[in-house]
């Protein structure tokens, strides 16, 4: 193996594993769709590799794949996200191999991919796209062996769409990111109340009448708009996307560019997936006290060497919060190094366990649906409806709600053309 499993590399890995198998079973208890899966899933002689954020509710997915008989490897996709106790509880399973560790450097960070790779999955997990692209470039020998895999998030979905429009995808892949079930739940209550909620916590601070930029209003954007607003926040979005800005004008948000955003915001979150979004010419800008955070996937969206540049003093001014003197005076305090808020932070413990049940139970029935069904071609493909369904009505059963359906004429009379006024 190129990096050793995480049991090797802990001082007490007796006292993480027990800690983290607390927190795992408190997930478990808040996660009854993938309880609903366990006994329909038949993973034998599957090997799944993952490469997720590893906190109490991925190893609940990691864990449902073992006991349907996969064997799992699995390490960290952010190297701050990783919760090591977790990671040690997950070690400690016969079916499962983690060599996620907390802040990891980059040359660590891959080394702990390429022993998951060194497993020979048949099957991939990711979040954000590096393993997938890891396999393509260094193991592409391993490829005919894999039966596909499922992407958990839009920033990878985004990196695979373009891989298969370059024709270099080479196996099939799920984009779980876009389907119903994940995106309008997980992107916007999940990522939404996680990214405020670990801002609040770490900063100790409340956003009530404060102004809150939100750079981005796709799924994510939306969600941390909705939810600021509700703590009674002034709300500005920033959007490149003429659509998406109409609508978020039309939902009563201040649309600026960011150059003057910048003058007026007291927080600052992007959820854009892009690079670059807030620079050195922003900066300049901003008032002193701004908090600076991202919820997008990688640590690019705001330019931290610019702000490093601009900088005539850093300090730590609390866990998780590093303020940057500017020349002028202003104080500008980053969240969580730039990267994820709602995982990355020293508090965050990601997005609830309700939510993420559901995002991950469509990771299982599309793991499901690479054994069962027919078979693939090498591309994106969507999650077929009737998946994102079936994950809907366990949720709906497990929350005690009963919904009608159609009768046979309302069924008639939506198939057919021919019925008059």
């Amino acid at each position: 193996m190129t990096v050793a499993t995480i049991t090797e590399r802990l001082d007490d890995p007796d006292e993480a594993r027990e800690s983290g198998r607390t927190k795992i079973e408190w997930a478990r208890e808040h996660m009854p769709i993938l309880a609903a899966l366990r006994d329909d899933l038949d993973l034998s002689d599957q090997r799944v590799g993952m490469a997720m954020h590893v906190e109490a509710k991925t190893a609940v997915l990691a864990e449902t794949l073992a006991e349907a008989g996969a064997d799992v490897a699995i390490t960290g996709c952010n190297p701050l996200s990783t919760h090591d106790d977790v990671s040690a509880a997950l070690d400690a399973h016969d079916r499962i191999s983690s060599y996620a560790k907390h802040d990891v450097d980059d040359e660590t960070y891959y080394e702990a991919i390429d022993a998951v790779i060194d497993h020979e999955p048949t099957i991939t997990v990711d979040d954000g796209g590096d393993l997938v692209f890891r396999i393509h470039e260094e193991y592409p020998h391993l490829i005919e062996g894999i039966v596909g895999g499922c992407e958990e998030t839009t920033t990878g979905v985004t990196r695979l769409q373009a891989m298969a429009d370059d024709d270099a995808l080479q196996y099939p892949m799920f984009a779980v990111n876009d389907t119903p079930m994940k995106r309008l739940f997980d992107n916007v209550h999940g990522t939404g109340e996680s990214a405020l909620a670990n801002i609040a916590m770490t900063t100790n601070l409340s956003f009530a009448g404060k102004t809150v930029v939100v750079s981005g209003y796709g799924d994510v954007g939306r969600g941390v708009a909705k939810k600021a607003a509700g703590q009674n926040a002034d709300v500005v979005v920033t959007e490149v996307d003429p659509r998406r800005a109409l609508e978020a004008h039309m939902e009563g948000y201040d649309v600026l560019a960011m150059a003057e955003a910048a003058t007026r915001g007291d927080v600052f979150i992007t959820t854009t997936g892009n690079r670059d979004v807030i620079t050195a010419e922003h900066f300049e800008e901003m008032k002193d006290g701004v908090l600076l955070a991202n919820a997008g996937h990688f640590d690019i969206e705001i330019d931290l060497d610019a702000l490093s540049d601009l900088a005539v003093g850093t300090r730590e001014v609390r866990p998780g919060v590093q303020e940057y003197e500017l020349p002028d005076g202003p104080r500008l305090n980053v969240l969580a190094s730039g990267r994820l808020v709602n995982l990355a932070g020293p508090l965050s413990l990601g997005h609830p366990a309700e939510v993420m049940d559901q995002s991950f139970a469509i990771q299982a029935v599309c793991v499901r649906e690479l054994i069962e069904g027919e078979g693939y071609d090498p591309g994106v493909h969507d999650v077929p409806d009737e998946l994102d369904r079936e994950v809907a009505e366990i949720k709906l059963a497990t929350e005690g709600i009963d919904i009608d359906s159609l009768s046979d004429a309302q069924t008639e009379y939506l198939d057919s053309w021919d019925h008059g006024t």
